[in-house]
């Protein structure tokens, strides 16, 4: 045992910035590879890896010369059935890799925040009116809110109509009586994009079958995007909101109103949480200035 701590204690003292350095790196890539297959169809993957190889080792062992020789043929063309089976898993993945807050124009360049964000807000409460109307006439609607990762592809299967967001535009496409109430409408730089848009549905087998069309599209473009989808239910009346394949639901149109503000505003949440923490902290320091002048008018009285 002293001989294990022993050389235990040699190692480590071998092991130097670089290392470390290497060794959290190499953990991080084990994190996420993890953490990618376990929310997606690459368990399955792995599962199926585990089986072959299980395969492989009892024909070796029973020496089954075809079994090996099978087993072998699908070993060597792995990688492009791989390629064909989870290509939309693999282009998610590297489109997770690529997002980035920063990009060229944003440091050469000024934008308006404070007029985007009013404009984003605007589209939000023109969606949240309409989806309110939509669901008083027990009707459904799939809107899609188009982040950092275009849907150009998405925005092909549907029509063109470039207009400002308002709650009538969006009532009347997905009023049931209308040519483009069945798709789905993007929403590009807070404008009403396209409209009658054909959505992925989602692969995931898990979800109940209370899940009509509707939701799993939202759910399928969320997962192969940073896409946020809005959707609402015709039978239940039901608003939900799908982000990277998770569905939250709500039941009145201000708590959709407020998960929308929160995911397409992060900003506006930070800066409200630090405004409130400053004011929380000037409330402090003027009661500390208060006081001492309360204490010197009541010895005043007492005099």
């Amino acid at each position: 045992m002293r001989a294990f701590f022993d050389t235990v204690k040699l190692v480590l003292q071998q092991i130097g910035p670089n290392d470390i350095l290497d060794i959290a790196i190499v953990a991080f890539l084990i994190y996420k590879v993890v953490a990618f297959v376990r929310d997606s169809r690459v368990q399955l993957l792995v599962k199926g890896i585990i089986v072959i190889a299980v395969s492989y080792a009892f024909s070796l062992l029973l020496h089954l010369q075809m079994m090996t020789s099978i087993v072998e043929l699908v070993i060597q063309n792995a990688a492009i059935v791989l390629l064909i089976v989870f290509h939309p898993e693999i282009r998610g993945a590297l489109e997770r890799m690529g997002r980035s807050k920063l990009s060229v124009a944003s440091i050469f360049t000024k934008d308006d925040k404070s007029v985007e964000r009013g404009e984003t807000i605007a589209t939000i409460s023109s969606v949240v009116e309409s989806f309110r109307i939509l669901q008083k006439d027990k009707m459904g609607a799939l809107v899609v809110f188009e982040r950092e990762v275009l849907l150009s592809d998405i925005i092909k299967t549907g029509t063109v109509i470039d207009a400002r967001p308002s709650a009538p535009i969006l009532s009347n496409i997905f009023f049931n009586k209308a040519a483009l109430h069945d798709g789905a409408v993007v929403i590009r730089g807070n404008k009403v994009y396209s409209a009658g848009c054909i959505l992925p549905l989602t692969q995931n087998t898990e979800l109940g079958v209370s899940f009509g069309t509707r939701h799993r599209a939202g759910i399928g473009i969320s997962e192969n995007s940073d896409a946020v989808a809005v959707i609402l239910s015709e039978e239940t009346g039901m608003f939900s909101v799908a982000i990277e394949g998770a569905l939250k639901r709500f039941a009145t149109p201000a708590e959709l109103s407020e998960e929308l503000m929160r995911v397409l505003l992060p900003e506006d949440k930070q800066i409200e949480q630090r405004m409130g923490w400053l004011a929380r902290i000037i409330k402090k320091e003027t009661k500390a200035d208060d006081e001492p002048s309360s204490a010197g008018e009541e010895a005043k009285s007492g005099e």
